[in-house]
C-alpha cells in the first residue's frame, strides 16, 4: 500500500492537489501580511472566511452566476474588516481578543444561515480546470500547474503583486512605516488610521475570496464550519513567511502538500489512522511556529494601538 504513495500517478496528483489546496491559504495569508506590516493582527479570519465561503455559495447557488458569488464573498469580508477596523483603529481594543470576537461572530452567523436559508447541504457546479494552452499538455508538469481554476491562477499571481505593491510602491512604504513607527510616519503626514483601515479592509476582502475559494473552487458546497482552522494556519503562515509575501507562498505550498498527502493517505487505504493523518497540518502548525518564533522579527507596532498625540 505504501508503495503506491511514490507512484507517478499518484505524486502527480499529490503535487496538482496540494498546488489547489494552497489557494485559500495564499488568499487568506496575504491579506493577513498587509494587515500585519501595517501593525494590525486579525485572528477573525476564519470567521471572515467562513461567512464569505456561505455568500459565495449562496449567491452562486441562487443566481447560477459563480463570478456574483466571488463579489458577495468580497463584500462580506470588506464589511467585516471595516468592523474590525473601527473596533481596532477607532475604539482601540485589545487585537487578539477582538479578533476571537470576530471569529466567533463569522462562525455562529454562518451556521445561522445555513440553517434558515437552506437547512441542508447542497452543491454548486464550481470554476472548472482552465488549460493552459500548450503548458497544460506538457507531460507531468501541465496537471499539476496548467490545469486548475481560475481562483487557483489568481491567488498565485497575487503573491508577485503583493511582493510589488509592499516593496516597491509609495503605498506599500506607507504600510511598512506605519506598522514599525506609527509615531514617525504620522509626523511626517501619513495616516496611520487610515492605512490601517485600508489594509485591515483589503485583508477582509482577500479572506472572502479565500472562504469562496472552498465553497465553489475547491470543495463546491458549503457545510458548518467548513474552514476547520484554515484561518488560523493562514494567520500563523503570515509569521513562517516572515512578513514576506514569498515566505507566506513557501509555507503555504508546504502545508497544503502535508494537506494534500493526508488525503491521499486516505483515498489510498494505507493503514495509517485517518485521525492521525488529519491532524498532520495541525501538529505542522505548532512545529513551524516553535520553529520560527525566535529567528524572525515581527513588525515593531505590531498590535500596539496608535493614539496620536495632539
Amino acid at each position: 500500500m505504501i508503495s503506491e504513495l511514490f507512484s507517478v500517478t499518484v505524486l502527480i496528483g499529490i503535487l496538482a492537489s496540494g498546488i489547489r489546496l494552497a489557494t485559500p491559504y495564499l488568499y487568506a495569508s496575504i491579506g493577513e501580511t498587509f494587515g500585519q506590516r501595517s501593525g494590525v493582527l486579525n485572528l477573525g479570519v476564519e470567521g471572515q472566511m467562513l461567512l464569505g465561503a456561505f455568500a459565495a455559495f449562496f449567491v452562486a447557488l441562487t443566481t447560477g452566476n459563480l463570478w456574483f458569488g466571488v463579489l458577495a464573498a468580497m463584500i462580506v469580508g470588506a464589511l467585516m474588516g471595516l468592523l474590525m477596523a473601527f473596533v481596532t483603529v477607532n475604539l482601540h481594543a485589545q487585537q487578539g481578543i477582538s479578533g476571537i470576537g470576530f471569529y466567533l461572530f463569522g462562525l455562529g452567523m454562518s451556521d445561522l444561515l445555513f440553517q434558515k436559508l437552506m437547512g441542508t447541504v447542497e452543491t454548486v457546479k464550481g470554476f472548472p480546470p482552465l488549460k493552459i494552452p500548450f503548458l497544460s499538455n506538457i507531460p507531468g508538469v501541465g496537471e499539476i500547474f496548467f490545469n486548475q481554476n481560475i481562483l487557483v491562477y489568481g491567488a498565485y499571481l497575487l503573491v508577485p503583486a503583493a511582493w510589488f505593491v509592499l516593496n516597491k510602491t509609495t503605498l506599500g512604504l506607507k504600510i511598512r512605516s506605519v506598522g514599525e513607527n506609527p509615531d514617525a510616519a504620522d509626523s511626517l503626514g501619513v495616516s496611520v488610521a487610515r492605512v490601517r483601515y485600508f489594509t485591515i479592509i483589503l485583508g477582509g476582502v482577500l479572506s472572502g475570496i479565500a472562504g469562496a475559494s472552498l465553497s465553489i473552487a475547491l470543495l463546491n458546497v458549503f457545510q458548518q464550519n467548513m474552514t476547520s482552522g484554515l484561518g488560523f494556519i493562514a494567520v500563523a503562515l503570515v509569521y513562517f513567511g516572515g512578513w514576506r509575501p514569498w515566505g507566506v507562498l513557501g509555507g503555504a505550498l508546504l502545508f497544503s502538500m502535508v494537506n494534500s498527502l493526508q488525503l491521499w493517505i486516505q483515498v489510498l487505504g494505507i493503514p495509517i489512522p485517518s485521525d492521525i493523518a488529519v491532524m498532520m497540518p495541525y501538529v505542522l502548525t505548532i512545529l513551524v511556529l516553535v520553529a520560527t518564533v525566535s529567528r524572525v522579527r515581527a513588525p515593531t507596532a505590531l498590535t500596539r494601538p496608535f493614539e496620536r498625540e495632539d
